[in-house]
């Protein structure tokens, strides 16, 4: 069974998760200057910290665990965003 935090822990954990996610995207873009293949981006972007969250929930033994691993799982889709409105401003 998994440990499932109270409701609004869970909600804020992937609020903030997306909101870093943003945030990551962001400083990554700036930060970053090489040029990368898209699909080692969309691999590292989205399957990195999908899986890891999601091993992160399924081994739980704690509500936190839980917790930290929504935070992952929401992760990826606010830097996968940011990146693809970066590709469409930018008319990539």
């Amino acid at each position: 069974m998994i440990p499932l935090p109270r409701a609004w822990l869970l909600t804020s954990s992937m609020l903030v998760g997306a909101a870093v996610g943003v945030v990551a995207a962001v400083l990554s873009t700036l930060l970053i200057q090489a040029s990368i293949r898209p699909d080692m981006v969309i691999a590292l972007v989205l399957g990195v910290p999908s899986v890891l969250g999601l091993l992160m929930v399924m081994i739980a033994g704690q509500r936190w665990v839980t917790a930290l691993g929504a935070f992952l799982i929401a992760f990826a889709p606010g830097w996968f965003a940011v990146l693809v409105l970066i590709q469409v401003v930018h008319g990539a």
